[in-house]
């Protein structure tokens, strides 16, 4: 028998061959066109929006008198939603387990575009309807909030689905004849949704985590990647066909920007931050009306993405596809560069800083440490370099609690960084789109302001051709001891040399 130290079994053992991965499959989709889809189209039309001839004024007008709180879905959402039912009518009850649980949003639109399906599953469906699932803003008409459809009512519209159960409710208050929205005082703010999608995130980990528990040993949750030999005609990517195992499903019918903060929650796992409150993310998910993102989930908050914003439904009628583009407005879910040009200066030891940001600070090293051509100004001593291709391959110097760390950054982007260790500056490093602005100058500033805080003399620096004129505009000088090394002496300010005698 092999021992526990035999590298042969750690080998083995190391790759998890073998290990079984049961998961859940998810469908989320996007609502068919609503009739305020239809509004913002029109009023971008009429009145030239995202062009230096926008009329802001007419566009507001336009959008207060045309829009719905919580709006219908359009002539062309209804068709959406037909296309949608032949496509998830088949796929369900071909390829998933019964009951399907489908969760979906408490607004209007989201529950027309899954009536048809539920209308003609040949199975069952569990239907939860999430108080937290509804779009970015709530329900409100001109700044006014609206409570929207309470419990009573959104069982009399889902009463047609009759293969299904009556829907329970998630997020609702006590009282089942208070809407969903009833909390509201206007619409909701950028930093509430943020905070509900992080909630709702939450949720649907610890909804789909229990229902990886509860399965014991039903056949509709196992290893979906180990095929069987009755299985070898099946292929993957036909979603239409009957399945010799059926599969447990979630299908989630949402909303375009809020589906969009909970896939990057999704993505970025528990990671995710928000980099500034009140104003969008640097980037976001788009779907179509009733565009599709597969995942499987795997427990404890672990999703694969299969495929995003698909419509195999629409493919054949490309006059349905809508609500996607650049000119649907996506664009102004991008924060303003004068956001994302707001710079901070900030400095810890190695260690200390937040693992996104070294995980940058050591891109921005590999990039452009060894490049003069590029970003970079400064290489520490001791770095091992391949002479062939001038690339470090090592630092001999690993990061603890002698070295800090200087970054400038922009919300959570590094745009430099610099490393101070006994007294010596090294691997400075800028992205060159950042070059003229003043990124530099900040980061010495950073370390001058330091190195005066903790009483160091003076700042030393290996230079070269390339960077000489910046370090001298920095009032580094020439230092005898060895060639190409320069120095600045730290002078406390007087405030500085007042809070030292405090």
């Amino acid at each position: 028998m092999a021992s526990s130290t035999d590298p042969k079994q750690k080998s083995k053992k190391n790759n998890n061959e073998g290990v079984i991965r049961p998961s859940i499959a998810i469908r989320m989709i996007r609502h068919a066109e609503s009739k305020n889809n239809e509004v913002y189209r029109t009023a971008r039309h009429l009145f030239k929006g995202g062009t230096p001839e926008f009329d802001v004024d007419g566009w507001n007008n336009y959008v207060e008198n045309n829009r719905s709180a919580d709006p219908d879905i359009s002539s062309t959402g209804i068709q959406q939603a037909e296309m949608l039912k032949k496509y998830l009518v088949a796929h369900l009850d071909n390829q998933s387990s019964h009951p399907i649980r489908i969760i979906t949003s408490p607004m209007r639109r989201t529950m027309e575009t899954i009536l048809p399906t539920l209308e003609n599953l040949k199975g069952d469906a569990e239907i939860i309807v999430n108080g937290l699932y509804f779009e970015s803003e709530g329900c409100h008409i001109k700044d006014q909030p609206l409570p929207g459809m309470n419990q009573h009512a959104i069982k009399d519209f889902l009463s047609t689905a009759t293969a299904s159960k009556p829907p329970s409710f998630v997020g609702f208050d006590e009282d089942p004849s208070v809407g969903w929205y009833n909390h509201g005082t206007g619409p909701e703010t950028r930093a509430q949704s943020e905070i509900r999608a992080a909630a709702f995130y939450m949720w649907l980990c610890d909804y789909l985590d229990l229902q990886l528990q509860s399965h014991n040993d039903e056949d509709d949750v196992f290893d979906a990647g180990v095929a069987l030999d009755e299985e070898k005609n099946e292929h993957w990517s036909d979603k239409l066909s009957p399945r010799l195992r059926r599969r447990r499903t979630a299908v989630l019918v949402g909303h375009g920007d809020f589906m969009s903060l909970v896939l990057k929650r999704i993505v970025a796992g528990f990671g995710h931050h928000v980099e500034n409150d009140g104003i969008p993310h640097r980037s976001a998910f788009t779907h179509v009306n009733t565009g599709i993102t597969e995942l499987e989930y795997f427990g404890n908050g672990r999703f694969l993405m299969m495929h995003t914003n698909s419509t195999p439904h629409l493919q054949n009628n490309l006059s349905l596809l809508t609500g996607g583009g650049l000119k649907d407005g996506w664009s102004y879910l991008m924060p303003r560069d004068d956001t994302m040009l707001y710079e901070e200066v900030t400095s810890a030891f190695a260690d200390e800083h937040e693992k996104h940001v070294m995980e940058q600070v050591g891109a921005l090293k590999n990039l452009y440490v060894s490049d003069k051509k590029k970003g970079s100004l400064l290489e520490r001593k001791n770095s091992i370099v391949d002479e062939k291709d001038n690339k470090i391959i090592a630092d001999t110097s690993i990061s603890d609690k002698t070295e800090m760390i200087f970054v400038v950054k922009r919300g959570l982007q590094v745009a430099g960084s610099v490393s101070l260790r006994n007294g010596e500056l090294s691997h400075m490093a800028v992205r060159p789109s950042a070059k003229d602005d003043n990124v530099e100058n900040n980061l010495i500033q950073a370390v001058r302001n330091h190195a005066a805080k903790i009483g160091m003399k003076e700042i030393s620096a290996v230079v070269n051709v390339e960077n000489r004129h910046f370090f001298e505009a920095q009032n580094f000088e020439p230092s005898s001891d060895a060639d190409n090394l320069y120095k600045l002496l730290i002078v406390e300010d007087s405030a500085a040399a007042l809070s030292s005698m405090l």
